[in-house]
């Protein structure tokens, strides 16, 4: 697989190699990086504030990764998960179409890469992130349906970004829903996450304006004694059965093919993939109420450790034909893994790759706190669509959580070296 944030794309900087090549390893995070021209008074890596060699104003190896802006696809999809988020949806101003959205698009591309790279952005930097790195940063542009519309494309528009069928279990807000423009920020720095959501919300001018926005975050990477699957705000590890860029039918299952299928004017989507995004209110004051035995009932999975209720290991596989003395199933009918195993989907996978949010509480004294569900698939009608909609006929999961807001976005692949997101389609 050749993509532009895996380990081979990502430049090793001359900052790095001269004071924090042996951190990255205990970090857990072998991305490369460069400092950037901003990054001149960062965190060091060693206790004390000095840095691997002692010199002052070295940066860690946490602040000094970069990803890749250009590549055959774009970031922020199988980059390891960031520990802050925002999620933000544009729509296009009134009157504004084709022309204007590849400008925003230029403009917007421009900016994330010198960003993503470390460097100030391009047009009246505001400092919020003065003397940090890259720290991992990505930046991720998608497309929903109506920007077609908007923009004069609906004859490019591919099937697979009709609009997700209704679920009995949905409370959607439209207002917190779709959009022309989706935008993915990811970064292990909150400055630096927030520094890229204020500079592209500052580059949309009058061409856009924010439709919605979502904040979240993630473990710090080195919170752990060694690298694990992240828990989310249920106390559950969360993701054990994701894909892997090592499985043979990987690229198959997340990304669309170079060549076909669809007409010749959909080719615009080669190398990318198409984004589901979901806020998932967890109900948590009634998970909690649930003694331990109960919870890895609801999820079919032990939650110290990930396991399945029929034993071994986090990636030991479920054994979903295992019966207890009384002839019940193990890992019940109803259990949330057995239910989104992809071997009871007829295969059916997607790459889950979210943020956990909260955002206060409510009138009622429960916390508004939940998951920030971001799915990536080849196929949204072969990956998400069949797996919610066995679990919106009963997962047990479902009294616990509640679908809140809801967008399905196709993300182009990656520009290449002079070309801006999206612009095989804008252009082509």
């Amino acid at each position: 697989m050749t993509e532009s944030n895996t380990d081979t794309d990502i430049e090793i900087s001359r900052r790095r190699l001269l004071g924090t090549v042996g951190a990255a390893g205990a970090a857990g995070l072998a991305l490369g990086g460069t400092a950037g021209a901003l990054a001149h008074s960062a965190l060091a890596d060693g206790p004390g504030g000095a840095g691997a060699a002692g010199s002052p104003g070295t940066l860690a190896s946490l602040g000094s990764t970069s990803v890749a802006f250009h590549g055959s696809r774009q970031a922020g999809i199988t980059t390891p998960m960031q520990s802050k988020g925002h999620l933000l949806a544009f729509d296009l101003a009134p009157g504004a179409g084709r022309k204007e959205a590849a400008a925003l698009l230029r403009r917007w591309s421009e900016t994330a890469r010198r960003l993503m790279a470390g460097e100030p952005a391009p047009n009246a930097d505001t400092g919020i992130a003065l003397d940090a790195g890259p720290c991992s940063l990505t930046v991720t542009f998608g497309f929903g349906h109506s920007f077609f519309d908007r923009t004069g494309l609906a004859d490019r528009r591919p099937a697979a970004l009709d609009p997700l069928p209704d679920f009995s279990a949905d409370r959607l807000d439209p207002r917190r829903s779709n959009g022309d423009l989706w935008v993915q920020i990811g970064a292990n720095d909150g400055l630096v996450a927030f520094h890229a959501l204020r500079s592209l919300q500052k580059d949309a001018g009058d061409a856009a304006r924010v439709r919605w926005q979502m904040n979240g975050f993630n473990r710090s990477p080195g919170a752990t004694g060694s690298p694990m699957t992240a828990r989310n705000l249920m106390g559950q590890v969360d993701g054990t059965g994701n894909p892997k860029p090592a499985e043979p039918d990987f690229d198959k299952r997340i990304f669309v093919p170079e060549a076909g299928p669809g007409p010749a004017g959909h080719a615009w989507m080669a190398g990318g993939s198409y984004a589901v995004v979901r806020r998932i209110r967890m109900l948590l004051d009634d998970w909690e109420k649930q003694p331990p035995a109960e919870q890895e009932r609801v999820i079919g999975r032990r939650k110290a450790d990930g396991a399945p209720l029929t034993g071994g290991t986090e990636t030991t596989e479920l054994d979903l034909d295992r019966r207890a003395a009384d002839g019940k199933p193990v890992i019940p009918s109803n259990a949330h893994s057995r239910i989104s195993a992809p071997e009871q989907n007829g295969g059916a996978a997607m790459l889950r790759r979210p943020f956990s949010y909260h955002d206060g509480i409510g009138p009622d004294g429960a916390p508004d706190a939940g998951l920030l569900f971001v799915c990536w698939q080849a196929d949204p009608l072969r990956g998400f669509v069949p797996v919610q909609r066995k679990l919106d006929r009963g997962d047990a999961l479902s009294a616990f959580i509640v679908h809140e807001a809801s967008g399905l976005y196709a993300v182009p692949g990656g520009p290449g070296p002079g070309e801006y997101v999206g612009q095989r389609l804008l252009e082509g």
